[in-house]
């Protein structure tokens, strides 16, 4: 999707995406000490900022200027700094090794810029550091609420391990799970695929 698009559905609302952090960053965040945190692809903040409000300095890329400035709002309006950059997180090089946490959330990209996004992402976590990455699993499609509708953008918890082979990382986590999605019409299930992964200290 083109970043005019993104710039557009942002603006078009005051949140398009829900105001708190996502849950399973939450929870695997949890046995984390606070450091330097690298969230891709950003989008409006709501994980950068949480990380922030628990003593994380953090760094929030996407490529949406518009996704941006309401992340440095919502930061300020926490209270909390959080430094924003925009770029292409397919192409943009993140400092080698300088994270302890990169978030890679909802990415959701056809499988040769999905890998070069993991791959650049990846590079960017230091020794001890975790990578985290969670999208909607292709099983969403048939089986799950919500998402895109497109198989070519969704993925399995072994496409990331596959894409992330050789870059020394190692594979804590490797799975599907279930998140409540609350509707119109009741509760219902999103399938989705989580990869937590650390680099050897």
């Amino acid at each position: 999707m083109k970043r005019d698009v993104w710039n557009e559905r942002y603006a078009a609302q005051e949140l398009v995406w829900s105001a708190g952090p996502n849950q399973f960053l939450v929870a695997e965040a949890a046995d984390l000490a606070p450091g330097a945190a690298l969230d891709v692809a950003a989008g409006e903040g709501r994980n950068a900022v949480w990380l922030a409000q628990r003593g994380w300095r953090v760094t929030a890329v996407d490529f949406s200027d518009v996704g941006l400035e309401k992340a440095r709002r919502r930061a300020a309006a926490a209270g909390v700094h959080v430094e924003t950059v925009c770029v292409d997180v397919t192409t943009w090089e993140p400092p080698a090794e300088a994270f302890d946490l990169v978030l890679v959330f909802y990415l959701q990209l056809p499988p040769p810029e999905r890998r070069a996004a993991h791959r650049l992402a990846a590079s960017g976590v230091a020794p001890g550091g975790v990578l985290l990455v969670v999208g909607h699993d292709r099983t969403n499609l048939t089986e799950g609420h919500g998402g895109p509708q497109d198989d070519a953008v969704l993925f399995t918890p072994e496409d990331v391990v596959d894409d992330l082979d050789g870059t020394g990382l190692v594979v804590e986590r490797a799975e599907r799970v279930r998140r409540r999605v609350e509707t119109d019409d009741g509760a219902r299930e999103a399938i989705d695929a989580l990869v937590r992964l650390r680099r050897p200290s």
